[in-house]
Formats: structure tokens, sequence, C-alpha cells
């Protein structure tokens, strides 16, 4: 199984949006066809601030990871954030986050992004393991907090 990365364009939506409606059922994350759109299509249209990957085979992708962006005085400069990053069940297991999680940094880092953060619960100790595998560390002394407006 390879976790060849395609950038997703307004031609991928359709699948786009499964996977993500699948990892938002997953996860029990609630949002209307209609919000999900909306999140999804101006990464699909260029906006600069994002962008979707397919992982696998356009036509019948495995899954999907998103990046944003932004700027950090801290780093550098720009540093992006994986917002979500899904597998299809059937095949995790595989490597295949590993190697997106790999991969993809030496790309961003190649265009100039300096830093790449993500979040992820306490309690999901297999997701931890991974994202350590893939060289994210716990920042000491620091959590992610959250205000929605």
């Amino acid at each position: 199984m390879s976790a060849a990365l395609t950038l997703a364009t307004p031609e991928h939506f359709d699948r786009l949006d499964s996977l993500v409606a699948a990892f938002h059922a997953e996860e029990g994350i609630a949002l209307t066809d209609e919000a999900r759109a909306a999140g999804i299509q101006p990464l699909l249209d260029g906006i600069p601030h994002g962008a979707a990957y397919l992982i696998g085979p356009p036509r019948a992708p495995i899954g999907y990871i998103v990046v944003t962006f932004g700027w950090s005085i801290e780093f550098g400069g720009m540093d992006g954030f994986v917002d979500e990053l899904f597998i299809r069940p059937g095949v995790r297991g595989r490597g295949i986050a590993t190697e997106v999680l790999l991969a993809l940094p030496r790309a961003l880092g190649e265009a100039g992004v300096k830093a790449l953060h993500l979040e992820v619960s306490h309690e999901n100790s297999v997701a931890q393991r991974l994202y350590a595998r893939a060289g994210f560390k716990l920042r000491d002394g620091y959590a992610l907090m959250t205000r929605q407006l």
C-alpha cells in the first residue's frame, strides 16, 4: 500500500467529502453536510490558508490529510497545523499514516514551512505513538487552548 499524496482539487470533492464524513462520524464531530462542504470547498479551490491531500490513488483514496497554514514569530516564519488525518479502518496498521507524516513535512519544509503542529487526545495512545514515530513531540509547559467564535 502506498501513501502517495495528491493535492485535492474541486474534481475530488465527492471522494474527499465522503472520507471527511467517515472521519467525523468516527470522532463524533457533528456537522451538517452544508457546513462540512463549506470547510472543504475553499481548500479545493486553492485558498492559500491550507491544503487537502488525498492519500493513495485519487480515484479510490484510502485517506486524507488537511494542513492549514499560519505564521509564527517563534518558529521564524510560516507554520502548519495538521487539521485532520484519516486512514480508512480497513487499511490502518500498515504504516501508511507514518509514511504520510514523514513525507509531507519534508515537502512542506522544502517549501519554507518552519514547523508543523497537531493536536491529539490525551486518551489516544495509538495516535500519540504514531505521531512520536513521525517526529512530533509534546511541548513542555504548553497546552492547546481554543475559543470558538
